[in-house]
């Protein structure tokens, strides 16, 4: 007998059902329609900075924080003002925070 033929058969003796089982009969896994509270695109109140939700994931939600402009005066009293560029923060994708561009969709 060669090795495929071999293999096939413990491959068949594996898929068959063990009779000593209880058959699990009605278990139907379904996923929720919206598996995590924040999504991509909204925008949120997080300590009063308006943040944008960027990434999320199962563990965490990347936003971008925008970071308040830096206004000071040089050793020669010139004034000068700039704003850096806004910061990465992860939070918990299901964080209780308030989403402020969501709207609620009715059902059809």
């Amino acid at each position: 007998m060669s090795a495929d033929v071999r293999a096939t058969r413990s491959k068949a003796k594996r898929a068959r059902p063990d009779p000593n089982q209880p058959e699990l009969v009605g278990l139907i896994w379904r996923p929720k329609q919206y598996q995590f509270r924040l999504r991509v695109g909204d925008v949120i109140r997080l300590e009063k900075h308006l943040c944008r939700v960027v990434r999320v994931n199962e563990c965490a939600a990347v936003i971008l924080m925008n970071r308040p402009v830096r206004d000071f005066k040089t050793r020669f009293d010139k004034p000068v003002r700039f704003q850096p560029p806004p910061s990465l923060v992860r939070i918990c994708s299901n964080s209780d925070v308030e989403i402020l561009n969501r709207t609620e969709r009715r059902p059809a």
